[in-house]
Parts: C-alpha cells; sequence; structure tokens
C-alpha cells in the first residue's frame, strides 16, 4: 500500500514537473525580427557581424521593457512580409514603409518616424533632379521598396520617362554604383542617403515627386497581442530619454 502510494506521489511530481516545464518553453519564446541586412542607419550588420541600427536598438529596448526576448535575422528584403505571413519571422522592425497596400497584408504599429524620398548623385555632378531622370540615364534603387515601385508606375510607365532603372538588392549597393559612375543617381530614403553622404563622395539633389512616408512595425494580422504589446513599449520608448539618444547616435550624428 505504501509502495503504490509513493509512486503515485512520484508519477504526480512527474506530471507537475513537465507541466511547469512546458510553460517555461512557452513562456521562453523568442520572437524573430526580419532586417534589411544594409539599410543604416536604421538595420544593418556591422563589422562584427551583429546586427545593428536604430531599429534594431529600438526593438531591443522594448523587448526588454515589455519583457519579452528578440532575436534579428537578416534577410532579403523583397520577400521579407512573405516570410512575416509564413511564420519564419514575428516581426519587421527595419524601416519599413507604411502603406495601403502592405496594411492588406500585414498589421502596422503606430508610425515612428516620417521620411522623404531622394535622389542622391555623385558630390561633383551638375545633375540637378529633372537632367537626371532625363532618357537614357541610368538611375538605381533597392528592389521590393516603395520607391521602385512607385517610380516604375509613376515616372516610367505614367509619366511617360525613358531613363533605365536600375535594381539593387540594398540602397548602399546602388550608392556604389553612383560613386563609380555605373548610374548617375540613386533614389531612396532621406535618412539613409543622410548617412551615405557622410560616408562616400555623394550629394543628395533633392525628392523626385513622391510624398513622405511614415515608417511602422510590421507584425502579422493573427498576433493582435503581440501587436499590442509593442505598441505599448514604443509609445514608452519614444518618451524615454533612450529615445533622443538613439536619434543622436544614428539619426542626427
Amino acid at each position: 500500500m505504501r509502495r503504490k502510494r509513493f509512486w503515485g506521489v512520484v508519477l504526480v511530481l512527474a506530471a507537475s514537473l513537465l507541466l511547469s516545464s512546458t510553460f517555461a518553453i512557452a513562456a521562453e519564446k523568442v520572437y524573430i525580427n526580419g532586417i534589411d541586412a544594409n539599410f543604416p542607419p536604421f538595420a544593418y550588420v556591422d563589422k562584427s557581424g551583429a546586427p545593428d541600427g536604430f531599429d534594431v536598438k529600438a526593438l531591443d529596448w522594448i523587448a526588454k521593457e515589455m519583457k519579452f526576448k528578440v532575436k534579428h535575422k537578416p534577410m532579403d528584403w523583397d520577400g521579407i512580409i512573405p516570410s512575416l505571413k509564413a511564420k519564419k519571422i514575428d516581426i519587421v522592425a527595419s524601416g519599413m514603409s507604411i502603406t495601403d497596400e502592405r496594411k492588406k497584408e500585414v498589421n502596422f504599429t503606430i508610425p515612428y518616424w516620417k521620411i522623404k524620398q531622394v535622389l542622391v548623385a555623385k558630390k561633383d555632378s551638375p545633375l540637378t533632379v529633372e537632367k537626371a531622370l532625363a532618357d537614357g540615364n541610368k538611375v538605381g534603387v533597392q528592389r521590393g521598396t516603395t520607391e521602385a515601385k512607385w517610380i516604375a508606375e509613376n515616372l516610367i510607365k505614367k509619366g511617360g520617362k525613358k531613363f533605365e532603372l536600375v535594381q539593387y538588392d540594398s540602397a548602399p549597393l546602388a550608392v556604389e554604383d553612383v560613386v563609380n559612375g555605373r548610374i548617375v543617381a540613386a533614389a531612396m530614403d532621406d535618412a539613409p542617403a543622410i548617412d551615405a553622404t557622410r560616408k562616400k563622395p555623394v550629394k543628395i539633389l533633392g525628392g523626385f515627386g513622391m510624398k513622405d512616408e511614415d515608417f511602422g512595425y510590421a507584425i502579422r494580422k493573427d498576433d493582435a497581442e503581440f501587436l499590442k504589446k509593442v505598441n505599448e513599449g514604443l509609445k514608452k520608448l519614444m518618451k524615454s530619454p533612450y529615445w533622443a539618444e538613439l536619434k543622436k547616435k544614428y539619426i542626427d550624428k
């Protein structure tokens, strides 16, 4: 009788430990943030191979404040929303523009940054925006971006412009070809453009007619609780002293 009771107690304890372990594993979920590996100052991989940038550090702060774990995973930008929907990643905090088209596929957090779209050319270039977009010229852009789509639809298809739009895996690669003279200009967000002027002999020519956009973090439509948590953390971050530190370090430097 005692032996049966003993083994009964052992089984109950084992079941309790197993249940506790299950809860612990569930609580240890790590949210994966898909990032563009070469989109400074918002997201990039540094020389040591570690993810860095304004959005990377911002999400790290939010995760710590809201008590969840996050890991940053570099990915190809043009496939990042399909990866989010396929649950290969859980969030995109990497300088993503909020658009009506993207809203059909994912949910966005509150906007946290407003950006303008500009053209970048060589520092000694005599070109204006209009001359850069002249027939026969080559203009670079990162594939999968809102500016790539807008230029193709509004300047080339509807506007009748006959310059060649050259697609790149990243904005910095387009800048390299501007410097090397393979293309006359590159279209991109103003923050990366400013970052490029600090690192390369290039300058900003100005905007090309595209409306300003807001950045937000993208989250799956069925992840309402996670969206709520990230939004709450983002609001706290934007009110904290660390927000100003991030801007000074990555954008206003």
